[in-house]
């Protein structure tokens, strides 16, 4: 007997919303065939027909004969994401930023996810330490793809060092089964100085090259330090001579990578160039940004999608409007400059840039996703902020208007006395919050 999955919301107009199938009820089965998660709904709903048994609260249990298009869902969200338990890390690495958090915090913050259906849903990154060779065999009956690897070295026993997991080098051979059935990966190494740097990192390039085309993509990114580290393995902070160092290695695979295989592969993270005070390579060189959720080409993207959005725009200097811009120390720069092309076409517009140093975590983190409500409030009280104060999205969790420290953003805005946007990831977002009248 398969579990039951709880319906917690039906998309408008959806299949489901046609057949009236609503919030509360359960799915019991699709095609006759229970499911355990969400790779068995994804998989079972691909058919063109299919049968789909629903149980109402009242226990009346309805089925329905429905035929749509190939792979179109239904519009069912579960109550569950994944319609399982989330399955949590069983490593300790040494650069967890969770174990660098400070005590006090909600739960959820707490939890490390190394699930493979995060990687499928939500493109997360995973271990695979926690995998046994059924969990692949399902994602390659599947074709669950793309599967996204945290590899950090392909030297098994620095693995497992690393990972602070006996088996962590041994399942590096997952992503062998998962190249050998074809399937779409991409690759991540946390860089430690000192630990998988150096030849290491030179040798896991190299390692990973031989699983092209089916790695579409490594990424590169220092690891994140914050304060709080008392009684953690000891790492030592990147400086701009070693982020020089890792951008000429990586620049050296991509241009072997472009000979051999037509594609540059490996990526160094925006803050390696923000580090090194090095220009962001241009949009070429990112193979169509597969990944962008760990920081490589973000800039770079963002700059090519804000001057694409300011060109259709028309120079104005009737419109007369002070705004200011909290951002993360590391991208602050990159967004002065961004600004000084739109004020050339809109004078009248008068932008303040306000990098945000990280006092919660610590100066060494400098992205703006990890600033906290609190600090914010502490350095711009008392600025002339002017009509609007525009916060990027990712301050904020999950779509929750809260931060990381649970201040919410009425709390900010009721406290600096300032209307408060949020703007979204793209450069269009930022030219159209900037232009946004009061």
């Amino acid at each position: 007997m398969g579990k039951e999955h709880r319906i917690d919301r039906v998309e408008a107009k959806s299949i489901a919303w046609e057949l009236q199938i609503a919030p509360g009820d359960f799915l019991l089965s699709i095609n006759g065939m229970p499911m355990e998660d969400v790779f068995d709904y994804h998989y079972l709903i691909h058919d063109e027909t299919i049968t789909m048994l629903i149980r109402k609260p009242d226990g009346e249990e309805w089925e329905f004969e429905i035929e749509k298009e190939y792979g179109e869902d239904p519009g069912i969200v579960f109550e569950n994401g994944l319609m399982d338990a989330y399955k949590s890390c069983r490593n300790r690495c040494i650069f967890c930023f969770i174990d660098q958090m400070p005590e006090g915090m909600r739960d959820t913050l707490y939890f490390k996810d190394d699930d493979a259906r995060l990687s499928f849903l939500q493109g997360n990154y995973i271990t695979l330490t926690n995998m046994k060779d059924e969990d692949i065999a399902r994602i390659i009956r599947y074709h669950l793809a793309p599967v996204n690897v945290s590899v950090h070295t392909t030297n098994p026993t620095l693995r497992c060092k690393m990972l602070n997991n006996r088996f962590a080098g041994e399942a590096l051979k997952h992503m062998r089964r998962l190249k050998d059935a074809g399937l779409a990966m991409n690759g991540q190494i946390v860089l430690c100085k000192g630990i998988n740097d150096k030849a290491e990192l030179e040798q896991s390039i190299r390692d990973l090259t031989e699983y092209i085309p089916c790695m579409q993509s490594l990424s590169v990114v220092p690891v994140g330090l914050t304060k709080y580290r008392e009684g953690l393995y000891h790492l030592e902070p990147f400086d701009r001579e070693d982020a020089k160092e890792v951008i000429a290695t990586i620049h050296r695979w991509q241009h072997f990578c472009m000979e051999r295989y037509g594609t540059h592969f490996v990526h160094a993270g925006d803050e390696w160039y923000l580090l090194a005070g090095m220009d962001i390579p241009p949009k070429d060189s990112y193979d169509g940004y597969l990944q962008l959720e760990n920081g490589v080409g973000m800039l770079r993207l963002l700059e090519e999608e804000f001057m694409e959005a300011l060109q259709k725009q028309t120079s104005d200097a009737s419109i007369k409007r002070m705004v200011t811009l909290a951002t993360g120390q590391a991208a602050a720069p990159w967004l002065e400059m961004l600004c000084s092309r739109f004020q050339k076409k809109f004078p009248g517009v008068s932008i303040r840039i306000v990098p945000v140093r990280n006092d919660f975590f610590g100066e060494r983190i400098t992205v703006s996703g990890l600033l906290t409500g609190q600090d914010l409030l502490s350095q711009l009280k008392g600025r002339t902020l002017g009509e609007r104060l525009l916060l990027p999205c990712n301050l904020l969790r999950n779509g929750e208007e809260v931060f990381l420290d649970d201040m919410t953003l009425t709390e900010l805005k009721n406290a600096l006395q300032v209307r408060i946007d949020i703007v979204k990831s793209s450069g269009q977002d930022l030219v159209d919050a900037l232009l946004k009248e009061e």
